[in-house]
């Protein structure tokens, strides 16, 4: 892959379209969510109306291809102390995996969050998807004993 074709900017209202096929990828690998397009467009309208400092949508482009995104969103951390982010739904789309798109996008919202002063990320991941676990790892990412319930 020629890294210079690649484009990682932050999503407008315009991307939604080409956004809602990767969720539909994301989710047919995550067991806890069946994609729903007009729930999935609904919660990315939701992601992406605002001024931005809450929360975020990246994205990675080749030839005018949407190729991947990543979303996080902010909250207040008592454990922290401070206003902390969430990364979610970080996918690259099946035909450009393994070729370090994914590690850009979390750079991008790591570069996001630290021109916020957010000093804190944590993310979600499936836990039945290793290869995303070692991804996070690889990225610096470690467990902890905290679980997600719903």
């Amino acid at each position: 892959m020629d890294t210079y074709s690649l484009i990682i900017k932050t999503a407008g209202f315009n991307d939604i379209d080409d956004l809602l096929p990767l969720l539909e990828q994301l989710f047919a690998i995550e067991e806890d969510f069946i994609f729903n397009g007009p729930v999935q467009r609904r919660g990315l309208q939701m992601m992406l109306d605002g001024c931005g400092k809450h929360r975020v949508v990246k994205t990675a482009w080749m030839a005018g291809r949407l190729i991947g995104m990543c979303t996080a969103q902010t909250r207040i951390s008592t454990a922290q102390g401070s206003i902390t982010a969430v990364i979610e739904d970080l996918v690259v789309d099946r035909e450009y995996r393994g070729r370090g798109i994914g590690e850009q996008l979390i750079r991008a919202i790591e570069a996001w969050a630290c021109k916020l002063d957010i000093c804190h990320l944590s993310l979600l991941a499936d836990k039945t998807n290793t290869p995303a676990l070692r991804f996070y790892e690889a990225g610096g990412y470690t467990t902890t004993r905290l679980v997600c319930l719903a």
